[in-house]
């Protein structure tokens, strides 16, 4: 298999965007806020552009130290933007979502990249940083769909350990949906890029196998010990919608 990977030109990158124009416009005829997702793209293009100059640097320094601090940024990161779907100040429920992708998503990460991947070194950048990448955003995404859920419930009469099941049930709906459809419906992010990259199919799909696990075990650990762990301050009522 061809092991270069085609490179994308500005002008060919540029097509990219016309669908998310097609969106924008949409969403602004639909009067929805279209200037939030104006923000929102800006903001990923310019993130991505600067983190493709970080990732080369931490590739080339290959430091342990520097490894460690990025992952800490983006699971603190991931843990803050969490929280951003409920009504409680952030800083509220900031050490729940914290402790919560520390328990399910470093631990995961550990397991993936010291047991199944047996990295050497151990911290290996091209291997921990994208990995921790996608379990921290997929507990992120998780965490974020379960409080909102759960404040959901709550507001509407629900006791606590009922509205817990059901916050649990809908954060895992888009893991689950990933589950039920991979191999059949998509092929995803990492496995189409190894394929395209010329690694062997049977190859990437060991992988894939291995992030399908990882991204479902870490989200569905990490929304478990959130909803219990958060449990005192969703329930105290008297700071519900203040």
């Amino acid at each position: 298999m061809n092991n270069i990977v085609q490179n994308i030109s500005i002008v060919n990158l540029s097509l990219a965007f016309i669908p998310v124009f097609v969106v924008i416009v949409i969403i602004w005829r639909w009067n929805i806020g279209y200037k939030a997702t104006i923000y929102a793209v800006f903001r990923m293009l310019v993130q991505l552009l600067l983190i493709g100059y970080v990732l080369t640097y931490i590739f080339q320094t290959n430091s342990n130290y520097i490894v460690i601090t990025t992952l800490v940024i983006m699971l603190l990161v991931a843990s803050w933007i969490s929280l951003r779907t409920t009504s409680f100040p952030r800083k509220t429920l900031l050490l729940n979502a914290i402790y919560s992708i520390v328990l399910g998503g470093v631990t995961v990460l550990l397991l993936m990249t010291q047991g199944v991947l047996s990295l050497d070194p151990w911290y290996s950048p091209s291997f921990m940083i994208p990995l921790g990448g996608m379990i921290f955003a997929n507990c992120m995404n998780s965490i974020s769909l379960a409080a909102e859920r759960l404040e959901s419930e709550l507001t509407q009469g629900q006791p606590y350990e009922k509205a817990k099941v059901i916050a649990l049930r809908t954060s895992l709906i888009p893991i689950t949906n990933m589950l039920l459809a991979v191999g059949l419906v998509s092929l995803p992010g990492m496995m189409t890029g190894q394929i395209l990259s010329g690694v062997s199919p049977l190859i990437a799909v060991r992988y894939q196998i291995m992030v399908m696990c990882m991204i479902f075990g870490s989200s569905g650990i990490s929304v478990a010990v959130f909803l219990h762990s958060a449990k005192d301050t969703f329930v105290d009522t008297e700071n519900i919608f203040k």
